[in-house]
């Protein structure tokens, strides 16, 4: 199926959702799922999930439902994970460490090649083979190596100083960890994971909840 354009951001936050989950039944040996069905699952309406598959064309049959593989194996073309992207994370604290050692990474396409830091008690560890290099090293490793994405898990005073040597160096995808909003070139694409943010969320939910 081709991607169409314009898909709404709520849509797009949606994928990763449905391929998890289709993910799961693949490992359960389901073959085929209706909407109604992948709605019990996901928590989506059979309606919405309905939709949104139309964005891009549509994957099902009428009185048929879903084949999950082709599903999952379509989902994750629209995703992209059907590439490779090569990576570097600079921040080797415990969010830095806890995202090199998450191996699923690994098996939808994405390939760390560097870790840096500023901490010098850091800078020589290895991990899974990689050694933390300093910061300083990192013009010169990407004037040598094709960088896709670059993840910040460094204080917020420093982030934006890390972004821009991202987008010196032709860095078109940052993952940004630190609790700061970026500023970045139109076409430079930015995720933040503001964890501060998720859990005042969270907090919230919970107190209405009590005042319910």
């Amino acid at each position: 199926m081709d991607k169409k354009r314009d898909i709404s951001m709520a849509v797009i936050k949606r994928l990763p959702k449905y391929y998890r989950h289709l993910a799961e039944l693949l490992r359960n040996d389901v073959d085929r799922i209706s909407s109604k069905e992948l709605s019990d699952k996901i928590g989506f309406t059979a309606s919405q999930i309905r939709q949104d598959f139309n964005c891009f064309g549509g994957f099902g049959q009428q009185g048929y439902g879903y084949n999950v593989k082709e599903l999952y194996n379509e989902i994750g073309k629209i995703l992209g994970t059907d590439k490779e992207y090569n990576t570097i994370i600079v921040g080797a604290g415990n969010i830095g460490q806890a995202i090199a050692n998450y191996s699923r990474f690994e098996k939808v396409g994405f390939n760390l090649k560097g870790i840096f830091d500023t901490n010098p008690k850091l800078i020589g560890v290895r991990i899974k083979d990689i050694e933390i290099e300093d910061v300083d090293n990192i013009d010169a490793f990407l004037s040598k190596n094709s960088v896709d994405i670059g993840i910040i898990c460094v204080p917020a005073n420093t982030a934006q100083k890390i972004a821009d040597l991202f987008v010196s160096n032709g860095i078109k995808g940052i993952w940004n960890f630190a609790p700061v909003d970026l500023d970045v070139p139109e076409d430079v694409s930015v995720e933040n994971v503001h964890l501060l943010e998720s859990m005042l969320t969270l907090v919230y939910l919970m107190n209405e909840q009590k005042a319910k």
